[in-house]
């Protein structure tokens, strides 16, 4: 089967700051595509998704171009600005640059929005309207309270396609469950939701992590959203502060049933995002 990592990202810092990462972290480094392709080859894996990291328009061509440049990515989750009143004009424009043809999807850094209403403004509504009339898809990076927005946004645009990042970044590090849990499940009950099993090690304590802890969590997203629904990113390189790729890769194997397998680690990531 095509093996398919949904959710990586590259950055280099001498192009531009990725403030995001703490001043000392291990990933306060250059991460490029040359650094994934071994590590990729190494793993099985036949194509990835890049996604952006920052919400700076000149990241997304970058991006595309890579895609343009590289085999491995076969496809692109760019960033815009929702809210410009051109936003379909700019999709169009992205669209006709080098490698414009594997942009797949938009997304924006909800989880630093203070409103944690923000994808339910008139202004944001518009700009998604937009992105499903480009035939791309909007992945949702949320923090678990910002769930119940997620929800009434899925819910108004059925025509659009929402991917949730990191399973809305639950505490698996406290082992809590709800309200996480009821909420997840809200919004894998519209059926233009998908979700990545991504970001676990990370949201788990990175040092002493084990599989006992993400289960309960892989648990109720296998069940809400079906393998159907389901698809498998590593979240490279930030997935490196708490384990190796190809541990990551092995983890979520072991999470999930062999007879799902072709569907979470292949046939989701490539229908949804038309790869």
């Amino acid at each position: 089967m095509t093996v398919v990592d949904a959710h990586h990202h590259v950055w280099d810092l001498s192009v531009r700051d990725q403030d995001w990462i703490a001043d000392g972290s291990p990933i306060r480094r250059d991460f490029t595509v040359k650094d994934l392709l071994p590590e990729a080859r190494a793993a099985g894996i036949d194509r990835t998704v890049l996604v952006q990291t920052v919400t700076v328009p000149e990241e997304t061509p970058e991006f595309l171009a890579l895609a343009d440049e590289h085999a491995l990515i076969a496809g692109v989750v760019g960033w815009t600005d929702l809210t410009r009143a051109d936003v379909a004009d700019e999709l169009a424009r992205l669209r006709e640059l080098p490698g414009g043809r594997y942009l797949k999807g938009i997304r924006h850094q909800v989880q630093g929005e203070p409103d944690p209403q923000w994808l339910l403004r008139p202004d944001v509504r518009r700009g998604l309207t937009a992105v499903a009339d480009a035939g791309l898809v909007y992945d949702l990076v949320v923090l678990p309270h910002q769930l119940p927005a997620c929800t009434k946004a899925a819910a108004g645009l059925p025509h659009l396609t929402f991917v949730l990042d990191h399973l809305g970044k639950p505490p698996i590090a406290s082992g809590a469950l709800e309200p996480w849990t009821s909420d997840l499940r809200a919004l894998a009950a519209l059926p233009n939701t998908v979700c990545k099993l991504s970001g676990m090690v990370t949201e788990a304590d990175p040092a002493s992590w084990t599989i006992d802890d993400l289960r309960p969590y892989a648990d109720v997203v296998l069940e809400a959203f079906g393998p159907d629904r389901l698809m498998f990113g590593s979240d490279w390189p930030v997935c490196t502060l708490a384990a190796a790729y190809g541990d990551v890769l092995d983890t979520a194997r072991r999470l999930t049933g062999p007879s799902d397998h072709a569907r979470i680690f292949g046939a989701t990531a490539t229908r949804v995002y038309d790869l």
